[in-house]
């Protein structure tokens, strides 16, 4: 099968983080839908720890970026893609360490930045990062300090945020150019959503604790007269994008996001004045978190599944190229093992579901680990595609049982998660890997078997909407 694919050019993501003391529960919260095709299938993996006695070397198949790796590689999960002709993009995960990461959220710079520090071609981009990062750190700090330092060394091919997390921090990451980065630490009373722009603003220099950046990006921007402000240092305004599309495709989905936690407020969808950091109205869940993921402007005329004229206006959160969302919780006062659940819909977020996978399996299902193209029924990423393409043609006939069936599943999953956590707390070191492994595949296998009884009640339902029905006349 030929493939005319580059993934690096159709990303376009939603990423939500979220601070300890912002949530229900005290866990650390980062999620991301990947957005890129309607049809292109992902897989879910464990990397065992691994210590090599040969040196190790790093080649991407995307843009023959290079660097060499350490020889200790630290266990860790992955959402890679069905092929790896066009390269990895293994996109999320959590490694041994608790340690949290998505990449990534792409982004634009503006060509007056560009113009003085241009892209690499072959730097590290989107289909290196996780492979490159997670494996090799042990927090989230050190993550961030480890990408930033690559990309001082080899460049980059692409603007991008990245996510990190760890039991203690959430971390957001940005390039703005071809080497030059800054990260700020959400605080840990706040969250943050973030849709295809450069999103974080006023950089403190002096607080280390909150900022990390390049040691001479000051100077650089000072050197080259790039900050468009005559004082402060608004990362966004100097090295992103304002512009039509900025309005009609990214910002609404931030406007979205904080009318939702923060609560109303007069601000414009369009705005180009949102802020990067926020204080939400209530402590949030693990349920706001996937339904903000899942989300397309419903209850407005924004919404795509509405007859307004304004249904296509906006970009929504959950469309028909996620190949999957995924939502890393961390959670306080248990093992990193057992603490660190990794939440993942395949395919639309809004017409999947997202199952549990606790930090500490030795390997997934086996229909996680297969999916090519066309489609495979036994594949967990074309299950839940399929409901999605079935329940499509006649949302306003099928959508209500449809979603009456995702609570349904939600719930079982939520008490079977709580009682395995009861469970897990009682295993020895030797016992838990297995446990935990078992449970995570008792609660996809749950979740998958229920799917495919909607799917045999949504063929069964759809049996009468053929175009060529016609009321028969019972005296015939």
């Amino acid at each position: 099968m030929s493939l005319d694919y580059n993934k690096s050019s159709l990303s376009a993501c939603t990423s939500i983080l979220i601070g300890k003391k912002a949530t229900i529960d005290g866990s650390t919260i980062i999620g991301r839908n990947e957005d890129a095709m309607p049809s292109w299938p992902k897989h879910f993996v464990i990397h065992e720890h691994k210590e090599y006695t040969q040196d190790q070397q790093f080649v991407s198949k995307a843009n023959d970026f290079k660097m060499d790796l350490p020889k200790t590689r630290y266990k860790y999960s992955a959402t890679p893609e069905w092929t790896f002709k066009e390269g990895l993009f293994e996109e999320d995960g959590f490694n041994e360490f608790g340690v949290g990461m998505s990449a990534t959220e792409s982004a634009y710079s503006n060509q007056r930045v560009l113009g003085v520090d241009p892209l690499e071609k072959n730097g590290i981009g989107e289909e290196a990062m996780i492979t490159t990062i997670l494996p090799y750190v042990k927090s989230a700090r050190e993550g961030v300090e480890r990408l930033g330092k690559i990309i001082e060394d080899y460049g980059t091919c692409e603007t991008n945020g990245v996510l990190f997390s760890d039991k203690d921090e959430v971390w957001y990451f940005e390039n703005g150019s071809g080497h030059y980065w800054v990260a700020q630490r959400i605080p840990d009373d706040s969250y943050a959503v973030v849709a295809n722009q450069l999103a974080i603003q006023e950089i403190d220099f002096e607080d280390s604790d909150q900022f990390l950046f390049r040691n001479d990006l000051q100077e650089f921007v000072n050197d080259n007269n790039l900050n468009p402000n005559p004082s402060g240092f608004n990362f966004r305004n100097i090295f992103g994008t304002h512009d039509l599309s900025d309005e009609i495709y990214s910002t609404p989905r931030v406007w979205w996001g904080q009318q939702n936690f923060s609560g109303k407020t007069n601000e414009s969808p369009e705005s180009e004045d949102l802020s990067f950091i926020k204080k939400a109205n209530r402590l949030l869940s693990i349920d706001d978190a996937q339904d903000y993921l899942a989300s397309h402007y419903q209850k407005t005329d924004f919404d795509p599944l509405n007859n307004s004229v304004n249904n296509k206006r906006y970009r929504p959160i959950s469309l028909a190229k996620t190949q999957e969302s995924h939502v890393l919780q961390i959670r306080p006062d248990m093992d990193p093992e057992i603490a660190c659940v990794q939440w993942l819909a395949m395919g639309v977020a809004s017409q999947s579901i997202y199952v549990p996978f606790y930090m500490g399996i030795t390997d997934t299902p086996d229909e996680y680990k297969i999916g090519e193209l066309p489609y495979d029924s036994k594949s967990a990423y074309w299950t839940y595609k399929l409901a999605g393409v079935l329940l499509d043609s006649h949302y306003k006939e099928l959508g209500k049982n449809y979603q009456a069936k995702q609570k349904e599943i939600n719930i079982t999953l939520r008490d079977m998660l709580r009682d395995f956590d009861m469970q897990a707390l009682s295993k020895d070191s030797e016992e838990l890997p297995q446990f935990l492994t078992d449970a995570s595949n008792k609660m996809s296998k749950t979740s998958l078997d229920a799917y495919k009884e909607l799917i045999a009640q949504l063929i069964t339902d759809s049996t009468d909407f053929s175009p060529l029905n016609f009321k028969t006349d019972m005296n015939l």
